[in-house]
This record gives C-alpha cells, structure tokens and sequence, in this order.
C-alpha cells in the first residue's frame, strides 16, 4: 500500500504546473509590496544621512553633487562638441542646438564611435586619454570644424567622481573593466585637456563633466521640463535627481536645485539587504571582482542578470528539478546565458522558442515543461530587478515630493540603458509598480534619445545660457549696488541738504521743519490727552494716561477708524468733518464727551509750522488729494470742524509729525533717545538740533520778537507762554544759549531733487519717479521707501525679461502693470530658506511662469533693491548723527534712535543692513536703534504734555 501511495505522489509531482514549481524553489525573489515600500523606505533615509553627512561614504551610496544646477529651458543656443566615454568604445559628438522663436528649439548631431583597445584600460592612464584626444582631433578634421574659434566642450564619463565644479571631478574609483593607472584621486578634466593640449591644433573649453545617468536626464530634459530624474538600467544601473540645494551640505548656497547622482549601486553594502539576497546574489558577490561592492547593483543591473539565471537553472538541475537531473558542463560555465537571453526568452510571442533554442546549444535537450520552468526563471529574476528599482524610485520620488511640499508630484524620469531598451516586458513591469507604490506621484517615463552623448552637450550649452544670463543680471544688477565712496558720496550730500535747510533763505529739498519740541520727556509728565493719528486709509482716535511718580506709567485706549477713498480725494471740509465724527464717537465711547482734554494731532504730511499748535499743509501724499486743504493750517480746519460740529470742545495743543512723536514715544522709555525715524511706506527722520543753528527761527534780541514777524509769546501755546512776562534779557539768555534745541523734522524723502543724487539714480529709478503723482520729488524716498521699492523690483524685473533673461522673454500684462508687486513681497521672498516656493506662488499670482532660476533671480533682485535702500537710509543716518556729534563738540557720541515702520519691522535685513552702514560711516558715534511702540498715538500725547513746559535746556 505504502509504495502506492509513493507512486501517485511522484506522478503528482511529474504532472506539476512548472511555474509553480518555479515560484516555490524562488520564493524568496519574489518581493511583496510590502517589502518593496520597507526597501525604499531604507533607501530614502540613507539618502537623507549621506546628504547631511551622517553616514560614511565608504559604506554606502555616495549622492554626489554634480554642480547642474538647471535643466534646459530651450533658450539654449550655440555649437557644442561633446565626449562620451564609459564603456569598451566612446562617442565623439558634433551637437548644434537652435533656439526657435515661440517653440522648442532643435538639435542636430554628428557622431562617430572610436574603440578603446584593451591593453588602454590597463595601461598608463595618460595614455587612455592622449587616445581619447588624438579621436577628438581627428573628428575636428574630418567633419571640418572652425579652428578658428574656441569650442565649447561637455565630457561625460560615467564612474564615480567627486566634483567640486562642473567642470572638475576627481575619479574615485573604476568600474566596468577600467583599470588605467594614475587617475584614481586624480582630476580627469585635468587629464584630458593636458592631453588635449598635447595633441595640439583644437582650442576647446571644457565646460562641464557629467555622468551618463546626468546626461539622460539632460537629454529628456530638453523635450519635457518636467524631467527631474534619470534613471540608467543598462549594464549597470543608477540614477540622478534635482535636490533642494539647502540640503547638500556638501556644497555652499541655500537657494535653488542640484542634480545629485546618487551612485545608488552601492545601496546595501553596510548590509541593509541582507533580509531579501538570498544563496545566488551571495554567490555572484563572491565571484565577482567586488566582492561586497555594489550590493544593489548586482541585484538588478543587466550585467548580472544573466548569470543570475543560470546559477538557478543549474541548482534546480541538480536537484532534478531540470532535464532530469542533468547538467552539462556548458551550464557550469560563468557567462553562458546573457542577460540579452533572458530578455529573449521573456519575449511575448516567441519567448519558449528562444528558450529552447538557448538551452539546446548549452547542449541540452529540454522537454516543453524544462522551457516553460527556464523562461518562468527569467522572469522572477527580471521581475525582481524591475521592482527593485521601482522601489529606488519611489523613495526618490517621495523625497522630492517632500522637499517641495506638494500633495502630488508631476514629475517625468529620462531612462536608459539596454535592459529598460531591449527587454520588452521590463518597462511595462517597472511603470505599473512604481505607480502603485508611489500613487501620489503622477510620473512619465520617456525614453532617451541618443542617450548620455547628447546629454553632455545640453550640460555644457545649459551652463553656456547661464553663464552668459549670470552676466548680463549682474551687469543689470551691478547699478543698484552701492560701494563705500556711494554710500560716503550719499552722506555728504544729506548733511549739506541738512545744513542748507536749516538756513533762514535759499531753497533745500531737505526741507528741515521746525517742530517747536523742545525737549523729550523726562517722566515728569502727567494727565489725560487726547491723540488723533491721520497718515493713512485708517485714522484713529486715543485716550492717553499718563502717570508719574512710582506709578510712572502710559496707558492707551483707542479705535480705529476708516477713511474712505472719497473722503480722501473730495473736499478739506468733508474731510476734516469726518474725523470730527470720529471723535465725536470715541467721546461717547469714551463717556468723555463733556470733558475739555487737551489733544495731539499725529498729522504724517509734510507741514510748515510757526508754532507748536499750527501747521500748514505743504502738500499731500499717500494717496490723499482732499482740496482746500494745501496752504492752509490743519488744526485751523480742524477747530473749524469742531466748532460746526458743536458737540464738544478740545484744546488742540499740538500738531506732530510721525517720525517726531515716534522719536518722543521712545524717549519716554530710554533719556537718550533725540532721533526718530520711520522707514515704512514713507522714510523720514527727525532730531534734536541746537537751536542756535535754526536760522529760519529768529532769535529775538530783546526778548519780544518771534520768528515769524510777532512776540514770542504769540507764537507759543498758552501753556508755552504761561512764563511769557519775564525780563527780555532772559529770553534772549535763553534762546541763545547753544544748550536750548528743537526737534527737526527733516522731511529728508526730499534729498534729490536738486539733482545731487543723479549719480546713483538708475533707470529703474527714473521710470518709477516718471510713473509717480509727483514727478521729480521725493527722489530720496523713491529709493529708499516701502511706497516705492516694489515698484523698482518691477521695472527690474521687465527689464530683465525685456532682455530674455527672464521667463523666457515673455512679457505678461500684469508684469506691465504699475503697482502690482507690492513691497510686501519683498519681506515674504527674502524672509527664509523655503523662500523660492514664495517666489514662485507670487510669480504665480502674477501670472508669471517661473524656472527655480526666475526664481532665484527674483530673489536676487528683491535683495539688491532692499539692500540698497537699507544702505542709503544708513548713510543719511550717519550724516544725522554725526551732525549732532559735531553740535555738541564731542569725540564720541552715545545716541538712541526710536523706529517705527513695516519695513524696518518686518524686512528680515533692512535694520541689519542699515545699523551696519551706521556703524561703518559714523564710527566715532555709538547708535542705539529702538522699535517704538505706538509712536504715533503716545508720541503725540506725551509731546501735548511736554509741550507746556517750553523750551529747556538739555
């Protein structure tokens, strides 16, 4: 009974499915998704060790920065010779790339394969490439090349080398049967071009030296903008792609992308794959010239392939599992089945065939179940190469996907390499895994055309385009970048323009108005005020109480108020009535309205004033163009307003400008605070100057006459002149003394008109102040003021792509559009490493389809504008306080200046560019800069409150 039962199990066993035979014996080659997910998982962080230099090169993939920092943009232009070498022959190319005006450009090649002869690979390595160059030379000569004139060069020699340049690579080791002497470590650009030079009669420039699996990328590159990637399975296999520069801590910069070739053949030799080799994959390591090199590689590269099969096919035979146990000597042999057999067998019509014909002149006799068994072999292991390197790739597709944020990646891969070529279920198998194991990726394969050869010369004539764009943006940047003898230049000038304002006759842009403050506080200061605040769209009323003594303190109560546009641009009556309303309605708020407060009027426009408690419009600004208002006093309109109103009465006891009641609000916390500067939508500054050097004032000589024609004490608030009666010798005592000051309100946005900055003034700036309300004015401020420094990054911007620097040339409507890149943008671009994806999103908003190299530009242009503004800011600066050193007859001066402003506050480099300008054109003066808080609305309540005391001395 028993031997019954054995018989029926062995013809069970002869009567066996083959594949499933197959699948069984190889179980252990078939990976799951599972697996796959968990090998790309291990392969991304490794990825991310090596890039941040937490891993050791000798044990694992290499991510070598390959220095190409930008993909074709099909602007590319010229006549490029292109060298390809990494095999038993190399290519000399002839690449002619054509921009064509509003659709991709075209590339013609001529080429010509040269053989190595084998006693060359391991011989002397000047040799090797004294061959490669005489083959350089002959090429010229037969195809009658222009010896006249340099020709550019692109070398792609596809083993491992470290590049510090695009142009420079040290080999750091041979593969593929290379084994020429005296280049490893070496400089290979630098051997061939001494060999070239050797040779003589060729003027070349080497411009770039990339791997073959660059080159792919390169070359798809060209065709699809959006390939990324390059994938080589041939022979052997690797793969590159566009890394964040930020995360290559190998190379300096933060900003924009560099293809990293990963060199990922030696994933798994620090044993991170172990789990899923298995007895075949040890015994091609061992017998390889490697052993324990290149792990990943020899899993799934086509020069394993083929012999991965027959150590199968050969255990299985001897085991019985194959043609009956027989195994002949021709199947012992290495090498005997090709990786270029197994994609024959695995052909779809003909493939058991081929099979059978393969194993017939190994010189055996296979039945029909032997062909379906080896043809089912060479599809696991096939299999088990496609999804390895789908696996490769998802964790490459993850990680770029991640760098950039984005919830689905479109992104194309340029693949190579005779096992993806000629295998004619590989690709197919590879896309559908890769899909589904990375289904957030949107990814398109395309295949190489004239594979790595043509992608040297798209390297050389990518670096070509952006050396020459490189030049002509720094060229058009170079006038927006100020030396030291500008920024001195622009210190001189607005200390004359400070000087000549302060003078009783002639003109001055610098306008030098006197505030009629005449010192800051000095914690006495005490009671309720009022403040009104008008500088913009938004108008707001305060209650302020202040408090001395222990309890010194400032409290602050307020609502904002709009003003609409039509109040705004209508009339000084409907203006002035509208903000009667609006305190009309704080009053009872408030619950105040019966109470007579005395009031600060924060008025951000250019006034004159003959008194603390007067002001006459000068001429509007920030969009405000209310009539009837330019020439007479406000706070008259004001009063005027009030009393037509009839609900309430106030003693109006100043009118302050911003900078000047952000100076006071800073004083009251730091005594030594006596400058005050806004650099936000305006740029402006006050100071306390020795009242001695005001001449528009006149100094009274017998203590009755004022500066305007009447008494002193006309001129005075009734707080002011409550002393008024004294002698006449002590008024004179007083305002004469070199100790009493004022606070000057510079208004130094006007520094320019007279045309003292025409030296540095650039077209940009001229087109913005063309564009301006008010042309020929405020050149100052037009270069250094929120208002107008986004405005400046536009005209650079369309100049650019006037030029074709940019966006590929193309002009959009709203890049034409005055306005449209608000200097907002400028903090936001400039704020911080993941600045280019801002970029781009508010290229976007502009309809302006950017390259991370528009990207970058743009971030560069933001930079110089910014900077600029900042420096010269500085330089005025200087002139200020340096001026105040020299007043006071010191050798060095310790001085606070409160700031208020958006884009000193919020620019993350304007107040460090501006400090650092100080502090290098004013060395002998120790400046301390303070953000106010609120200035405007405790500023003018604290200027009320010191303004009853009058003059005093410091």
């Amino acid at each position: 009974m028993f031997s019954v039962h054995l018989l029926a199990y062995y013809f069970s066993k002869l009567k066996e499915d083959p594949t499933k035979k197959v699948d069984r014996f190889l179980y252990s080659m078939r990976l799951n998704d599972d697996q796959l997910r968990d090998v790309s998982a291990r392969l991304l962080q490794e990825m991310q060790d090596v890039l941040s230099s937490q891993s050791s090169a000798a044990e694992s993939i290499k991510m070598l920065p390959t220095h190409v920092c930008s993909t074709p943009d099909g602007s590319e232009n010229g006549d490029f010779l292109a060298l390809d070498m990494g095999g038993s022959r190399f290519k000399v190319l002839r690449v002619k790339v054509r921009q064509q005006v509003g659709k991709k450009g075209g590339v013609e090649m001529e080429e010509k394969t040269y053989p190595i002869p084998k006693e060359l690979l391991n011989g002397k390595g000047s040799e090797l490439f004294d061959h490669v160059s005489e083959s350089l030379k002959q090429f010229i000569d037969t195809n009658n090349i222009d010896l006249e004139k340099k020709h550019p060069l692109g070398f792609t020699f596809s083993f491992p080398c470290h590049q510090n340049t695009l142009n420079q690579g040290v080999l750091l080791n041979w593969t593929k049967n290379y084994r020429a002497r005296g280049v490893q470590g070496k400089d290979v650009t630098r051997a061939l071009m001494e060999s070239i030079q050797r040779t003589g009669g060729m003027d070349v420039e080497l411009l770039a030296l990339v791997n073959d699996t660059v080159g792919t990328m390169m070359t798809c590159a060209f065709d699809d903008p959006y390939c990324e990637v390059g994938l080589i399975i041939g022979t052997g296999t690797n793969a590159c792609y566009m890394e964040e520069l930020r995360h290559i801590n190998l190379v300096e910069g933060d900003e924009g992308r560099m293809c990293v070739n990963t060199e990922w053949g030696a994933f798994g030799d620090d044993g991170r794959l172990e789990d899923i080799r298995t007895e075949f994959d040890r015994e091609i390591d061992a017998a390889s010239a490697t052993p324990g090199k290149q792990i990943f590689e020899k899993l799934i590269s086509g020069l394993y392939l083929g012999e991965l099969v027959r150590l199968v096919v050969l255990k299985m035979a001897k085991k019985g599992l194959l043609f009956e146990g027989h195994a002949p000597d021709a199947l012992r042999t290495k090498g005997k089945i090709t990786t270029a057999h197994v994609a024959s067998m695995e052909q779809y019509k003909d493939g058991l065939g081929n099979t059978r014909a393969i194993l017939e002149d190994l010189g055996l006799s296979p039945s029909d179940d032997d062909c379906v068994a080896v043809q089912h072999v060479s599809t696991v292991v096939s299999f088990r190469s496609s999804n390895l390197v789908a696996a490769g790739l998802a964790a490459i597709l993850t990680r770029v996907r991640q760098n950039r944020k984005l919830k689905t990646l479109r992104i194309t891969v340029g693949v190579d390499g005779t096992v993806y070529r000629t295998h004619t279920q590989y690709a197919k198998r590879l896309h559908k895994v890769v899909r589904r194991l990375v289904p957030d990726c949107h990814v398109r394969f395309v295949l190489s055309e004239s594979g790595s050869s043509k992608g040297a010369a798209m390297v050389t004539a990518v670096a070509q385009r952006l050396a020459s764009q490189r030049r002509q943006v720094d060229e058009a940047l170079s006038s927006l970048k100020l030396t030291q003898e500008h920024l001195g230049y622009v210190k001189s000038r607005m200390r004359a323009g400070l000087e000549a304002g302060l003078k009783s006759k002639g003109p001055s842009p610098v306008k030098m108005l006197p505030a009629y403050v005449y010192r800051t506080p000095d914690g006495t200061e005490n009671g309720n005020y009022l403040a009104l605040d008008l500088g913009g769209t938004n108008f707001r009323v305060l209650l302020v109480k202040i408090r001395s003594g222990l309890s010194r303190s400032v409290r602050l109560y307020n609502k904002i108020y709009a003003i609409p546009l039509e109040v705004m641009q209508g009339t000084g009556e409907e203006l002035f009535d509208h903000i009667v309303q609006c305190i009309s309605d704080f009053l009872d708020y408030m619950g105040m309205k019966n109470t007579r407060l005395p009031l600060g009027f924060t008025f951000s426009f250019p006034c004159y004033q003959k008194a603390i408690d007067t002001g006459t419009l000068v001429s509007w600004t920030k969009g405000f163009k209310a009539t009837g208002c330019q020439g007479n006093d406000v706070v008259d309109m004001l009063r005027e307003a009030i009393k037509r109103r009839n609900e309430f009465d106030l003693d109006i006891v100043a009118i302050v400008n911003d900078t000047v009641g952000t100076m006071m609000s800073c004083a009251y916390e730091d005594p030594q605070c006596e400058i005050g500067l806004i650099a936000g939508t305006g740029s402006n500054v006050c100071y306390m100057e020795e009242l001695s050097n005001v001449e528009k004032i006149h100094v009274p000589q017998n203590g009755k006459e004022g500066g305007n024609g009447g008494t002193v004490e006309e001129e005075r608030t009734e707080a002011q002149a409550k002393d008024g009666c004294e002698a006449g010798e002590e008024e004179e005592e007083e305002r004469s003394s070199p100790n009493v000051r004022m606070c000057i309100n510079t208004e130094w946005g006007g520094l320019g008109e007279d045309g003292c900055l025409d030296d540095i003034i650039t077209p940009y700036d001229s087109a913005v102040d063309r564009e301006s309300l008010n042309q020929g004015r405020q050149r100052f401020e037009k270069m250094t003021s929120g208002l107008y420094l986004g405005e400046i990054v536009r005209q650079v911007l369309l100049d650019l792509t006037r030029k074709g620097l940019l966006f590929r040339g193309h002009v959009t409507e709203a890049l034409k559009t005055s306005g449209i890149f608000h200097t907002k943008y400028l903090s936001q671009i400039e704020s911080d490493r993941l600045a280019l994806l801002q970029v781009r999103s508010i290229l976007q908003q502009l309809g302006l389809e950017s390259t991370i190299n528009d990207s970058i530009v743009v971030k560069e242009v933001c930079g110089a504008v910014s900077r600029r503004a900042a420096q010269m800011c500085g330089a005025g600066m200087a002139a200020v306080v340096d001026k105040i050193r020299e007043n006071r007859g010191l050798d060095h001066l310790d001085v606070t200046v409160g700031v208020d402003g958006t884009l000193y506050k919020l620019h993350p480099h304007f107040s460090m560019v501006l400090q650092d300008t100080v502090r290098a054109l004013a060395p002998q003066c120790q400046v301390t800069f303070t953000l106010s808080e609120d200035g405007s609305g405790k500023g003018a309540a604290l200027i009320t409150a010191v303004a009853r005391g009058g003059p005093a001395r410091s």
